[in-house]
């Protein structure tokens, strides 16, 4: 490939890191490797509470994203396809299926006729209080060991990570 450097190109193909030792060398390609295997397990977690819905998982994402995103007035699709990494196209497709399984409100802005203001059902919301034990529980266990300073670390590396692995994507998209 060329440019690799500029590129981006994957860790596996260089023979050293940055940092300059094959041992840092190592421990980032677990680092990444860890990552995978999280989102892994993420995503199947995502798909069993999606189950609970009789949903999928990228529509379980969506849900969660709308929670997550209305302060009470509605959220557009553009925040909400921000959030989940998805095109606008597929956010509207499957919102629109979640109103219809009664999971969603959708509604005109009063102030731009263009955009759609979508939040939970009351529906939507008494399920999701329903699983709120479980919920709390498993993330009780998932991240009991992080105190609030470890938290803002790990935050901070992991935009960090986020950042540069968005434009790592962009220089290698460059190169194809």
């Amino acid at each position: 490939m060329k440019n690799a450097a500029k590129s981006g190109a994957p860790l596996a193909s260089t023979p050293r890191s940055r940092a300059g030792s094959q041992n840092s060398y190592a421990v980032c390609q677990q680092i990444v490797w860890d990552l995978v295997s999280i989102s892994n397990h993420l995503e199947e977690m995502r798909r069993c509470w999606a189950r609970l819905f009789g949903i999928s998982g990228p529509q379980w994402l969506i849900l969660m994203a709308i929670s997550e995103l209305d302060q009470g007035a509605g959220v557009s699709v553009v925040e909400v396809s921000g959030k989940v990494h998805a095109v606008p196209t597929f956010v509207t497709k499957n919102t629109k299926i979640l109103e219809r399984m009664g999971f969603l409100r959708r509604v005109g802005s009063p102030t731009d006729a263009r955009v759609v203001l979508m939040s939970l059902s009351d529906e939507a919301r008494k399920k999701l209080t329903e699983m709120s034990e479980r919920w709390d529980a498993l993330h009780e266990f998932m991240f009991s060991d992080f105190d609030a300073s470890a938290w803002r670390d790990v935050k901070l590396k992991l935009e960090l990570l986020k950042k540069r692995s968005k434009i790592a994507t962009q220089r290698i998209n460059e190169d194809l």
